[in-house]
């Protein structure tokens, strides 16, 4: 039955404001390789990142009148993630209601169909994360769920949880879990700076890797 909820748990914004210092590729790496949503889901500027508390929406395919309900309720903060079924060939949110999240304090918007009017978007800031980019229209008749678990990208996503998003695709990381990926992703970083360092110091990647007892288990042998 059609439905919406108001009131949902949301990460602690000190969490959220932790895990919006590093990339969504080390927060996945960081929390063992989970929550990447399908590669095929891309900010529409690469510029373009965002992280905040899932604003959850349920829309059918070409209609959107449901993210339009959302975008009425969510509060400041939250991003709105939109499950539309992986549509590609309809343009279900533009630059008015780009304005309008906007207005409200959104954060930004990942959805799982089509978005239009691109360089308007990007002219107005607003991240917008979407599977494609079509032109064609779309109808206001289907009334479905707000803040209930979704799928999108092959991700389950439950409202409150954290999303990032950032050039290299988008990330989900469960509410609960929000603090301690932050930590790990902050050792993530620090371990990939030695890493660097060593790689600038001359050292190699075999070395810096460990990949010799690797490589000899393995049977690989040189001309060396």
């Amino acid at each position: 039955m059609p439905h919406i909820i108001t009131k949902i748990t949301r990460a602690d914004p000190a969490d959220v404001a932790a895990l919006a210092r590093f990339g969504a590729a080390t927060i996945h790496e960081a929390q063992g390789r989970l929550g990447a949503v399908s590669s095929k889901i891309k900010p529409i500027d690469r510029n373009m990142s965002v992280c905040g508390p899932a604003f959850t929406v349920v829309s059918a395919p070409r209609d959107n009148i449901m993210l339009q309900l959302a975008i009425h309720y969510a509060q400041p903060g939250d991003v709105i993630v939109v499950s539309a079924g992986e549509y590609a060939e309809a343009g279900s949110f533009g630059d008015v209601l780009g304005n309008a999240c906007l207005a409200k304090g959104i954060a930004g918007v990942i959805t799982d169909t089509g978005v239009r009017d691109t360089l308007e978007l990007i002219k107005l800031g607003l991240p917008v994360f979407s599977l494609s980019v079509c032109i064609k229209g779309t109808v206001k008749e289907t009334l479905s769920q707000i803040n209930g678990d979704i799928i999108i990208g092959g991700q389950l996503v439950r409202p409150g949880d954290v999303v990032k998003g950032d050039a290299d695709g988008v990330v989900v990381v469960r509410r609960e879990d929000a603090a301690d990926t932050a930590q790990k992703s902050a050792a993530r970083e620090a371990a990939e700076a030695g890493y660097i360092a060593s790689y600038q110091s001359g050292r190699s990647v075999i070395d810096v890797s460990n990949l010799d007892a690797v490589l000899r288990a393995k049977g690989l042998t040189t001309d060396l």
